[in-house]
């Protein structure tokens, strides 16, 4: 159990200077650092460039992509269960927590999550099953309560709410009501069309209920995972088509209600039908959706590659994978970090999300009778111990936390940071996979961040277990560093001039090396 989150802010004593590597976040694969951060006996300097190393990570700034809002994970009833019998037997140890999860302070020693997924109503992780109306035939939702979700769940999305005030809430329903439903209930079955105008009613009414406490939902989705019918859990069968005039129903209920900032994010399942549900639901209803979200149970990331093709200005998200009890540690590390912290961003996505936040050490509580989750169970990101008031995080932790890093905004109320490019040359450029993000500043004359997500993965030789550190040296802007990165995971950052990088599509230019000095507010020094 970690007893603290870490320090309030960070010991920089030395001054972050211009093109000067000082602070770096490791997580390497025998667990002798986790998530820890360091500072080098003497600065990382950008110099003349020389001889390559190992590998040569060549980082382009002159063009900037999607903005990458954050990292995280779901909110389940469960997970908020747990954290609530956290809070009420040993608080101190819950504010740790939500500090360890959540602070974005630039300088905390937290993960700074921004991104939170919250289920609508019961899904496979939840005491019961229900919906914010159960009354059978309510077409005019006259029974509509939000307080049907247990009072837990809002309490803590508000506690982490008080911690950290740029979060990011996705809602997304796992179910219609049940009476809605041909089947008749949340378990399996589909949405009675004759039912599309009310539910999409349904939905704008979960927008406002989580407005009237206080929360303010940035993206909904009309149904999760809408491939999936599965009678032990609430899920649906929902048609393209059926998602694209809710889609189109709820749009214009939302712009008619004070809701036209709220992005409607659609699909919300696996890789493997990128060119399937995803562009057909974009081909009858691109103007109600912002884009589509993804999930890892089948295909590949590659496969968003497919669906961007098509749809360039259609954003998308990566919101859920699972963790399954008793994997290998640094093997999920490997996995995580190439497919989603580092993967699903390479490959246009705006949030990589895990599942559950929390569970206990079996993968509990979930629904009574579902069969989600079956073998050994799904593991959360973070292990709550209610008998003992304790907490610890999971391997989700670390490829999340090492990545979130890199995209908080340096300013209180600046931007996140945008992906650059990165390329990977030299005889080791196989054990490096590499994110490059740039973080813009509010005044144009303070530099912008430069972060680099490193996984080095070279842990094998010839069939042989062999971790090898790579040495590699760092270009950028006809400058050159070097940094030898351990097996793992590393998150490094400088500061640079602002050159005045263009979204990618226009035409980029580089900017020249000026060298001045910063301070740890990236306030001028001479």
């Amino acid at each position: 159990m970690r007893n603290s989150w870490g320090l309030a802010c960070l010991a920089l004593a030395s001054p972050i200077v211009g093109q000067q590597i000082w602070d770096i976040f490791t997580t390497t694969w025998d667990r002798s650092s986790l998530f820890t951060y360091s500072q080098p006996s003497s600065p990382i300097n950008f110099g003349t460039p020389g001889a390559t190393g190992q590998a040569d990570i060549v980082v382009d700034d002159s063009q900037t992509y999607q903005t990458v809002i954050g990292f995280g994970a779901s909110l389940t009833d469960s997970s908020a269960l747990l954290m609530s019998e956290l809070k009420s037997s040993n608080s101190a140890q819950y504010w740790s927590l939500l500090g360890y999860l959540f602070d974005p302070t630039d300088g905390a020693q937290s993960a700074g999550f921004t991104f939170l997924r919250v289920p609508l109503g019961a899904s496979d992780f939840s005491s019961r099953d229900y919906s914010f109306d159960d009354s059978s035939g309510d077409t005019s939702l006259s029974s509509f309560n939000i307080n049907t979700a247990p009072s837990y769940l809002f309490s803590t999305i508000q506690d982490i709410l008080s911690i950290n005030t740029i979060l990011k809430i996705q809602i997304v329903p796992w179910s219609p009501p049940g009476w809605m439903k041909g089947s008749g209930t949340m378990n399996g079955g589909s949405l009675n069309t004759g039912y599309i105008d009310n539910y999409a009613n349904y939905l704008l009414k979960c927008l406002q209920g989580f407005q009237s406490k206080g929360i303010n939902v940035y993206g909904i989705s009309i149904q999760n995972e809408p491939e999936n019918s599965d009678s032990t859990y609430p899920s649906c069968n929902m048609p393209v088509s059926t998602e694209a005039a809710i889609g189109t129903a709820l749009r214009t209920l939302m712009n008619n209600n004070g809701f036209s900032g709220v992005e409607i994010i659609g699909y919300e399942h696996n890789w493997d039908d990128a060119t399937g549900y995803p562009t057909q639901l974009m081909q009858q209803a691109s103007g109600a959706f912002t884009g589509v979200s993804f999930h890892c149970y089948g295909g590949s990331v590659s496969q968003q590659d497919s669906f961007h093709t098509q749809y360039p200005s259609k954003e998308i998200y990566f919101t859920e994978c699972s963790g399954t009890i008793g994997s290998d540690w640094w093997s999920d590390i490997k996995w995580y970090m190439d497919n989603l912290a580092i993967g699903a961003i390479t490959h246009h996505a705006k949030t990589a999300a895990m599942w559950n936040l929390a569970l206990d050490s079996g993968g509990n509580p979930k629904l009574p009778g579902t069969d989600s989750c079956g073998g050994s169970g799904c593991r959360g990101v973070v292990q709550i111990n209610t008998g003992s008031g304790t907490w610890s995080v999971n391997q989700e932790f670390y490829a999340m936390a090492q990545a979130s890093r890199a995209i908080l905004p340096k300013d209180s109320g600046g931007p996140f940071g945008k992906m650059i490019r990165a390329s990977v040359n030299g005889d080791y450029a196989w054990g490096l996979v590499v994110g490059a993000y740039q973080t813009a500043r509010l005044s144009s004359s303070d530099w912008n961040r430069y972060s680099l997500v490193v996984l080095n993965w070279a842990d094998n030789t010839n069939g042989n277990w062999n971790p090898q550190p790579i040495t590699a040296t760092i270009e950028f802007r006809g400058q050159q560093a070097t940094y030898t990165f351990p097996v793992g995971v590393t998150t490094l950052w400088w500061y640079a001039v602002n050159t005045g990088s263009v979204q990618a599509g226009d035409a980029g230019r580089n900017g020249s090396f000026v060298s001045q000095s910063r301070d740890e507010s990236g306030n001028l020094l001479w």
